[in-house]
């Protein structure tokens, strides 16, 4: 009797541990907060980047993305009041401002591709042709042709702004000069719609083209550079905002496996890559 109770507790205690050799470990459950909010511009979105990105990193770490696509100025705002867990932006100058102000940490390089001046096939101004941003807006200023802003303080305008202050021109107020309020897509359709002059990412114009009918009359110019980066929101400024999630989303979009995508990322439907990978490059390679 006595064995057969030492041979039915053995049994249970086998039984026990097979069960807990099986049983999901708690170190590789699912995450605990499985949504991340990023912010992002809205050409990560319009280009269609996002689309073959966020599934692949979904399925791979068991996070559910929720995506916010405004300009990169309104992005960094949102980080700013802890609205967003990480931000992909593409407005250096305000992504340093908004690192050493303490919002942002680990801010990384992503990707380039770079900006295009764009018109309607008539060519109003006669920029074509025209070797710098700079001179081609001030043909359009002196023809008084019109010009589509995305006056949204997102990369692209902040881009703009810039270009125009190299002119020694403040076109803000004149008739040819109309501000949107909208994304980069948006925009896009407008200028088409009016036949006006405007600035966009490559990446989006690409994945727009065949129903704008507006052309790239320049390109090339080193001041079109255009470079994105992914940057967490600060924890310590925002307890709350989800950093475990922010942090697998950056490390997966400097991964070998995303800036594989990025790479090849248009190639077959465009004849071209829309964005090209920069993980681990230094700054100055780009010509920061």
């Amino acid at each position: 009797m006595k064995f057969l109770k030492t041979a039915s507790f053995s049994l249970a205690a086998f039984a026990f541990a097979l069960l807990a050799t099986f049983a999901p470990s708690t170190s590789q459950a699912a995450p605990a907060n499985k949504t991340i909010i990023l912010a992002t511009t809205t050409s990560t979105q319009d280009s269609g980047l996002l689309d073959e990105l966020l599934p692949v990193f979904e399925k791979q770490t068991g996070y559910f993305v929720k995506t916010i696509s405004v300009g990169s100025g309104q992005a960094m705002k949102m980080g700013e009041k802890g609205e967003a867990d990480v931000l992909l932006v593409h407005s250096p100058d305000a992504e340093k401002k908004f690192v050493a102000e303490g919002y942002g940490v680990n801010r990384m390089l992503v990707m380039h591709n770079d900006f295009v001046v764009l018109g309607p096939k008539t060519d109003p101004a006669k920029v074509k042709g025209t070797k710098s941003a700079k001179e081609a807006l001030k043909k359009i200023a002196a023809a008084n042709a019109l010009f589509l802003s995305r006056g949204d303080n997102s990369g692209t305008h902040a881009l703009e702004k810039k270009l125009w202050k190299s002119t020694g021109m403040n076109p803000e107020g004149q008739r040819w000069y109309q501000q949107t309020g909208l994304g980069m897509g948006q925009t896009l359709n407008v200028a088409a719609e009016k036949d006006g002059y405007s600035i966009a990412d490559r990446g989006t114009y690409l994945s727009m083209k065949k129903n704008l009918g507006l052309d790239i009359v320049v390109e090339g110019d080193g001041a079109l550079l255009n470079i994105y980066h992914v940057i967490e929101v600060n924890p310590a400024k925002w307890p709350k905002v989800n950093t475990a999630g922010a942090k697998a989303f950056a490390n997966f979009v400097v991964s070998k496996k995303a800036q594989g995508i990025i790479k090849t990322y248009g190639v077959k439907k465009y004849g071209s890559a829309l964005f090209f990978p920069d993980a681990g490059k230094k700054p100055e390679s780009l010509g920061l």
